[in-house]
């Protein structure tokens, strides 16, 4: 029977390395339940900006109906606006918890209105009728009032957009008629009158809520010539009813605005599910939503976020495990003469077990419910890891009494002294090891994974890789160092000799096994986050490959001059896109049948010293280089998928395309699997040299311009861009209506800040960091472990030194020496295997969600030379420095006198 009051003196007494042992369970636990919080808690976050940046229409679910004819009870409007509850509480719970605002329509169709403010510009205007829930909360009346039910025989009341009663010469008081839509019949509604009795204007044109077809804020222009302006009014629900009573038939639409507020980040799969749900099962009505793919869009960066997590978490766990098997091991081994002594006293084999399993249960459980505790407090939803945190406790406990069995079966000689040969047993468990090691690794390329699951083969990998690589280090770098030690027996000075010999002799598995996970852990995080900002890199400078791109819709030729007269601006080249291009066999125009692309035109040179003048990183093909004035058919640079068509065609050599209304002859000169400018996904697509268009009736005009500089100003380059666009549409012999929409304008540093900002990102940089800084701490921790666990023996052969006259400076060499090679050997070999590691994993850890698709490249960093050395010197600095404290504490002339083995 043991004591709990023995056992608690016993702890007291081993105070220091019970403390030790306490603190690593704390730390575990406190990762198992902390991180979990944090990732969760960023991911959160990352979700609420990620649907903040979503456009307003873009959250919305929409139901709506077909054309309905009302019954005569005058109660057609109001049952429908009923179902707006209807179908919000018949959505699944998780869309439901979601939905943040609710608006119902009903309208009509559009149909000729007459009128003399109309007929005094000569207007030829369709007008709707609408009632929308919510409108008063929405516009600010600009002049008059918002529409009421008038009386029975009074004309209906209609409030219009301010732009939309200016373009169409209305105002206040404006008296219409309007017609109903459609072929007239002898059972066709009867013409109302309509008067005006309002103007309103938008609090937030942009926030969603004005979106429909046709649209309330602005005039729908004709389609042709003698087609009408299309335009909406706004109308009182109780007046619309009357319409529809009248015969007038009705749609209807029920929207939802659906937000961040009540979507959980853990529930994300069965949001989308439900979304796809509501898709399916519609009750008969049209449902139009596009949240889902946005959705998507987050959820496969958190899922990736999620693989690397637990690749490092499953790094910095195994380190962990290597220090409470370390740090146990050097309490059974300081204790070894007690174990033996009860031992000798007739105590059973297990009776030493039996005390250190008291005294741990004593100390590691309420550390670990401590460390628990702690990590809950961490923002954010718990993750289900309790029974992990039991596992971890259950380890920890049970590490103590092996070891103690461990070593009252051992020896107490001086193992340094003489060299051990390791048993066939030994042997066979590392030539094992590093077999299943391969097997593991190969297994993984050729299976891939799913992401976002906690993949048991994909986090035992890195483990298994890390352990062998230090198997094989430990058993090739004392052969070296036994070279070393003999050339320096032939020098003079004993410092070198010594110290090698020392170094050379050591048994150092489990503390160099532990080094090297935790430091190849930090170089993967390093190395990976590195490939990442790299990729990121790439693809901003494919979305952007200048300094800013302007684009627009049709913008005047001689923009580029006057962008280039804007302070800071070096360069500005012309661009032209065109999606949805056919492919023809000849001038005239004969269908070749294949599938359309998308054309994209370049000035090739002027593309060149673009990019080399912002030093963005993209290859312009030799194809696109042409001299001007070339005969023949344009060199063009196309996809392999239409390549291979037109190849199969007979078409390679000569085919045609439409700019524009222009038809070009192209030949295939070089095929690219993507270009700038285009969409990471774009797989069809005929990239045309500007310079080199033959000379036609209508040239070609740029649909924006690349632009090179320093210092840009966004606002100056959207001005410039907008007047060259309203140029070009007032420049010609016919002129556009509407004024042109905006340009857009594209900086590198802003698209290259949005790639690293937002989404999962957080969840991602969070990873790395605490990866890198936990693994390097660690891996210090561990070096420190090392060097107590053989200063016992290293201060007796010190002490003897010193008594024969060695020096203080002497003996700090003969540390560096001794101790130099592991530390080392440890770091070296850790940022080997974290070097490795992202070649061999980031294929299978769909990190192209973080870099628009851009493929993950990971390349060696010049940098991570000098972390590397840096770290090794930082590692070595503090094994000295622990050895001399550890020295000074002991008192080196107690250390011949107490304990020692001899």
């Amino acid at each position: 029977m043991v004591s709990i009051g023995a056992a608690a003196r016993r702890v007291r007494a081993y105070g220091g390395q019970f403390l030790l042992l306490a603190v690593l369970t704390l730390v575990a636990t406190l990762v198992i339940s902390g991180v979990p919080r944090l990732v969760n808690g960023h991911a959160q976050q990352g979700l609420r900006a990620h649907l903040g940046t979503v456009a307003p229409q873009q959250r919305d679910v929409t139901y709506s109906s077909g054309p309905l004819v009302a019954t005569d009870n005058g109660t057609s409007l109001a049952a429908h606006q009923n179902d707006l509850v209807t179908l919000e509480a018949g959505m699944p719970p998780v869309v439901r918890r979601m939905v943040e605002q609710r608006w119902f329509s009903g309208e009509t169709a559009a149909g000729r209105v007459r009128g003399p403010d109309l007929a005094a510009k000569n207007l030829l205007v369709d007008l709707g009728l609408r009632s929308v829930t919510g409108i008063e909360e929405a516009g600010t009346l600009v002049e008059g009032r918002w529409p009421a039910d008038a009386p029975k025989g009074q004309p209906v009341q209609v409030t219009l957009a301010a732009d939309v009663a200016r373009k169409l010469n209305l105002r206040v008081g404006s008296r219409l008629t309007l017609a109903p839509p459609g072929p007239v019949s002898p059972d066709s509604p009867i013409p109302v009158q309509v008067t005006v009795v309002g103007l309103f204007q938008p609090r937030d044109g942009a926030d969603g809520f004005w979106d429909g077809l046709p649209p309330l804020l602005r005039v729908g222009e004709p389609e042709g010539d003698g087609e009408p302006f299309i335009a909406v009014g706004v109308v009182d629900g109780a007046a619309l009813n009357r319409q529809a009573v009248a015969g007038w038939p009705l749609t209807f639409s029920w929207r939802y605005r659906l937000g961040a507020g009540g979507i959980d980040v853990r529930g994300l799969d069965q949001v989308i599910d439900g979304l796809q749900q509501m898709t399916r099962e519609t009750a008969g009505r049209n449902l139009v939503q596009g949240l889902d793919i946005p959705l998507r869009a987050f959820s496969a960066e958190v899922a990736s976020a999620r693989t690397v997590l637990g690749v490092i978490a499953a790094g910095v766990l195994a380190t962990l495990t290597g220090l409470v098997v370390l740090a146990a091991g050097l309490l059974a081994r300081r204790r070894r003469a007690e174990f033996t002594l009860l031992r000798a006293r007739g105590g059973a084999r297990t009776a030493s077990a039996g005390r250190s399993l008291a005294e741990v249960l004593l100390v590691v459980p309420p550390a670990a419910v401590l460390g628990w505790l702690i990590g809950n407090l961490a923002p954010g939803a718990p993750g289900q890891t309790g029974w992990f945190a039991v596992a971890a406790t259950i380890l920890v406990v049970s590490v103590l009494p092996v070891a103690t069995l461990a070593a009252s079966n051992g020896g107490v000689g001086r193992r340094d002294l003489v060299r051990v040969r390791p048993s066939a047993r030994r042997l066979t468990v590392e030539a094992g090891l590093l077999l299943l090691a391969g097997i593991a690794t190969v297994l993984l390329r050729r299976r891939g994974l799913t992401p976002g699951e906690v993949d048991p083969l994909l986090v035992s990998v890195p483990v298994l890789l890390a352990v062998a690589a230090a198997v094989v280090a430990m058993r090739v770098y004392p052969w070296p160092l036994r070279l070393v030690s003999r050339l320096a027996a032939r020098a003079r000075g004993s410092v070198a000799f010594l110290g090698t010999a020392r170094a050379g002799r050591s048994v150092v598995a489990v503390p160099l096994v532990v080094v090297v996970l935790a430091i190849a852990t930090a170089a993967f995080c390093a190395v990976t986050a590195a490939g990442v900002e790299a990729s990121r890199d790439r693809a901003a400078s494919r979305m952007v490959p200048g300094d800013a791109l302007i684009l627009g819709d049709r913008i005047a030729p001689d923009t580029g001059a006057e962008l280039e007269r804007l302070p800071g601006v070096r360069a500005a080249t012309p661009v032209l896109y065109e999606a949805g291009q056919r492919l023809a066999k000849d001038a005239t125009g004969t269908d070749t049948r294949l599938g359309g692309v998308t054309v994209l035109l370049v000035d090739g040179p002027a593309l060149a010293r673009m990019v080399r003048e912002a030093d963005v990183e993209v290859a312009v093909p030799a194809a696109l280089r042409t001299p001007v004035g070339e005969a023949g058919p344009l060199p063009a640079v196309v996809s392999p998928a239409v390549a291979a068509e037109l190849a199969d065609a007979g078409l390679d050599g000569s085919a045609f395309v439409t700019v524009q209304g222009q038809r070009y002859e192209f030949r295939v000169a070089e095929r690219v699997e993507n270009f700038p400018l285009l969409r990471a996904d774009s797989s069809r697509f005929v990239i045309l040299p500007w310079q080199s268009l033959p000379r036609r009736d209508y040239a070609a005009v740029p649909t924006g311009f690349l632009v090179a500089g320093d210092g840009l100003d966004a606002e100056a380059l959207r001005g410039v861009g907008d007047a060259g666009q309203s140029r070009f549409q007032t420049g010609g012999t016919v002129t556009g209506r509407e004024r042109p929409r905006g340009v857009e304008v594209l900086t590198f540093a802003d698209t290259r800040r949005q790639l690293g900002e937002g989404g999962a990102n957080g969840v991602l940089a969070f990873g790395f960091v605490a990866g890198a800084a936990g693994g390097t701490a660690l891996g210090l921790l561990a070096i420190a472990f090392t060097v107590l666990a053989g200063a016992r023996e290293r201060g007796q052969v010190l002490s003897r030194l010193r008594t024969l006259g060695l020096s203080r400076r002497q003996w700090r060499g003969l540390l560096v020496v001794e101790l130099a090679p592991l530390v080392g050997v440890s770091v070296v070999t850790g940022a080997l295997v974290g070097t490795a590691l992202p070649l061999l994993l980031t294929p299978v850890l769909g990190l192209s969600a973080f870099t628009d698709g851009v493929e993950v490249r990971v390349a060696f960093e010049p940098g991570l030379v000098a972390g590397v050395v840096a770290l090794g010197a930082v590692a070595l600095g503090f094994a000295v420095a622990v050895e001399a404290l550890n020295n000074r504490r002991m008192r080196l002339g107690e250390v011949l006198r107490l304990g020692e083995e001899s």
